[in-house]
């Protein structure tokens, strides 16, 4: 009955778009008008019986030359939002005249908290006030937000024999009202839609991740959870709404308060409208948005810690203004993306400027909880590029080093395709941790789960499937197991790693002495002379007394006899000639043994570049769950063939003109 009543209300405010702005807009633009004037009506009715009292306090504070004002209109409204217009929406509809309608929906707009402001001006609302006034729509407008037959007030309509006529709506069930509009909207925009809003099924998968495996191990007390790349703000309510669940579920209670930052700013002011029709002021507090608050170059939370953090960042997106804001690549020095690790003070997490993807992981890890027995838990959906893309070195490998040398990373799941709307590219949870339980520690347990959904229907966008209740449960049951499938796969940490070393080989070069040094001048001379050949004799660039340093000819210290003493001496390496190898951390007997096994056999004369080798880490879902495809029996390839010699022979007649 409630759910059937707010698809009604839903679907009422949905119809006033066609009645009224049909010949104004664009379909597409028809929520710059309707989600602002949605929130506009629902704090108006909320307001309303507290608008003398906030008119009675306005006054009393002026007079008293208070000018921080903003608590006490907020007490005296009894909301975390306040008007001191002196006007509402009722009082608007009987206007006279267009020009009198206007300045005073404008006046109205004016009296609204400094929140509610910020709301305004993301949605860009006063932008269509002159259009819908000069059309003579903006009357029409409030009239059927006014109109009788729907209730937005928290408070009943009742009858004139005292009866409900409307009930009233609690601030879940506006919220409830509002996702609906914003989802409609996006799924209408179908270019737009995921872009800043995530899937609700995925969402909830994500939510379950960080929640479910420490259920037990919750108590009572208050929770911060905080989204780097909110949108509407989607994974925060549902994050939250499934932390209370459980929590019940074990008799604990919670408290939680949300934090969440976006830069795009429509989906920003959708975000703090809806935690305000939620009562959820505090949370409208603490979100910031806007184009001026990118959380990669300007952290809203820096000194903040977070006990569980979901997000899905934006991925395959230029992050190069942030970087020029920062300092440019080398001139960053935020705490977030230089850290120290492994001995070096300023280890690089900076990514390339085409993607930006991995440094909201980083900025989630920045913001974990070091000293908590539940420490923090983080879920965040990637595409493929993040598992393998960046050579050694490379922001990207170095972020996946850090996490997973650090042994935060519990596990990744494989998404089916075409689950999010605007991309149906493969897509990947990472589920970290830095409270590890102890059968997972020193291992990462990777879960495909490309194979379990459920069709939709009609494709929403590029969606064209969901994850069911029975499919999220396949995969959390998968998770908790930590058993190895066909589906899920658990590895040590060092299997992900790898040395990548520099092979050089000499400089040789004809008519040379081969017991002298060459300096960079010489060399460029027998470059360009064309003297550099296979034949010729290795150039040496250093030579070194035995005992200062010791022969290592596999790091290109080789023993030589020079002037009858025994030295040591260093080739000039041939660039032409270097190449590179990737040794596995987990290579028995390490580089050496690999270098002697694969290379030195096909190039007795190269040696490793000690101070060049770096280490790399990536990660191959491809590899770890290859289904090779069965080959086809001789008999099936004898039949094919016999048939196309058919077919020619046909064509062959056909083409000479001879007849059967």
């Amino acid at each position: 009955m409630q759910n059937g009543h707010l698809n009604w209300i839903s679907n009422f405010i949905w119809g006033i778009a066609d009645d009224v702005l049909r010949d104004l807009y664009v379909r597409g633009k028809y929520r710059d008008v309707i989600l602002p004037m949605t929130v506009l009506r629902r704090l108006d009715a909320v307001l309303e019986p507290a608008n003398s009292a906030v008119m009675d306090m306005k006054a009393a504070l002026n007079k008293a030359q208070v000018d921080n004002q903003d608590l006490a209109l907020r007490q005296a409204a009894g909301q975390a939002f306040y008007n001191t217009s002196g006007f509402t929406l009722r009082d608007l509809r009987n206007r006279a005249t267009r020009q009198q309608l206007k300045a005073d929906f404008e006046a109205w707009l004016d009296g609204f908290s400094p929140n509610v402001q910020e709301i305004l001006e993301n949605f860009e609302f006063r932008n269509q006030i002159p259009r819908l006034s000069k059309a003579d729509a903006l009357g029409t407008l409030i009239e059927k937000f006014m109109d009788s037959s729907i209730n937005v007030s928290p408070n009943p309509v009742l009858n004139g024999d005292g009866s409900v006529k409307h009930p009233g709506l609690d601030n879940h069930a506006m919220g409830t009202i509002f996702e609906e509009l914003v989802r409609r909207f996006n799924e209408e925009n179908n270019e737009e839609a995921g872009e800043h809003w995530t899937p609700r099924d995925a969402v909830k998968l994500m939510a379950r991740l960080i929640f479910e495996p420490i259920a037990e191990k919750i108590e009572s007390g208050s929770y911060m959870l905080y989204d780097g790349a909110c949108g509407t703000g989607g994974m925060l309510t549902v994050a939250e709404e499934t932390l209370r669940e459980l929590a019940d579920e074990h008799g604990k209670q919670v408290s939680t308060h949300l934090f969440g930052q976006e830069i795009n700013a429509e989906t920003y002011a959708i975000a703090k409208a809806d935690f305000l029709l939620k009562g959820e002021g505090e949370a409208a507090d603490n979100l910031v948005g806007g184009p001026e608050h990118s959380t990669l170059s300007n952290d809203a939370f820096p000194a903040k810690s977070f006990d569980f953090m979901l997000s899905n960042p934006p991925y395959g997106k230029s992050w190069k203004s942030d970087q020029e804001r920062m300092g440019g690549k080398s001139g960053i020095k935020d705490p977030r993306f230089i850290i120290e690790h492994d001995g070096d003070p300023e280890y690089s997490l900076v990514t390339r400027s085409s993607d930006g993807q991995m440094l909201f992981l980083a900025n989630l890890i920045s913001k974990m909880k070091p000293g908590t027995t539940l420490g923090s838990r983080v879920a965040e959906v990637h595409n493929g590029s993040s598992l393998f893309t960046g050579d050694a070195g490379s922001g990207e490998s170095n972020i996946r080093r850090w996490v997973i040398e650090k042994d935060w990373v519990e596990a990744i799941v494989a998404l089916p395709l075409n689950l999010f709307y605007n991309t149906g590219i493969a897509t990947y949870v990472w589920v970290l941790s830095n409270r590890k339980t102890k059968h997972r520690r020193g291992k990462i347990q990777l879960i495909d789960a490309t194979q379990w959904f459920t069709p939709l229907r009609k494709n929403l966008g590029k969606k064209n499937c969901d994850l069911s209740e029975f499919d999220i449960r396949r995969i959390l049951d998968t998770f908790a197991a930590f058993e190895e499938t066909e589906q899920s796969k658990i590895f040590e940490n060092a299997s992900f790693g790898y040395s990548k070393v520099t092979v050089e080989r000499p400089l040789r070069v004809t008519d040379i002495d081969p017991k002298a040094v060459y300096g960079a001048k010489e060399i460029k001379a027998f470059k360009e002379a064309g003297r550099v050949s296979h034949r010729g004799h290795p150039l040496i660039r250093r030579i070194h007394k035995l005992g200062k340093v010791q022969p290592n000819p596999l790091h290109g210290f080789c023993e030589a006899r020079i002037d009858g003493r025994v030295c040591v001496v260093e080739y000039e390496p041939d660039s032409e000639l270097r190449d590179t190898e990737q040794v596995p951390l987990t290579e028995p007997g390490g580089i050496e043994s690999f270098v002697r096994r694969e290379v030195l056999p096909h190039a007795p004369d190269a040696w490793v570049a000690k101070d060049k080798t770096q280490i790399g880490y990536e990660i191959s879902f491809t590899r770890h769950f290859y289904k090779p495809k069965p080959l086809r029996t001789l008999e099936e390839i004898r039949a094919d063939i016999l048939a196309l010699e058919r077919e020619t022979d046909g064509l062959l007649a056909e083409v000479v003109g001879e007849t059967a």
